[in-house]
């Protein structure tokens, strides 16, 4: 499983964050979503879906 964040759509709004503190943060620079760890392990994905459900820009994705 591999998590991505699309950098030219990102609007910054931290949900993804807030879903998934573990997998995701933003960047101090721009304040745009970053991914913390690419390959999660299982026990953190139910948090990595939530943050795919509650990005507001859909940019947020997940490949199994």
């Amino acid at each position: 499983m591999t998590v991505r964040i699309d950098q030219t759509k990102c609007i910054g709004s931290g949900q993804c964050v807030l879903a998934a503190p573990d997998v995701f943060d933003q960047s101090d620079d721009d304040g745009l979503g970053i991914v913390v760890i690419a390959e999660p392990p299982a026990e953190l994905l139910p948090g990595v879906r939530d943050a795919v459900d509650r990005c507001p820009a859909q940019v947020v994705t997940l490949e199994e």
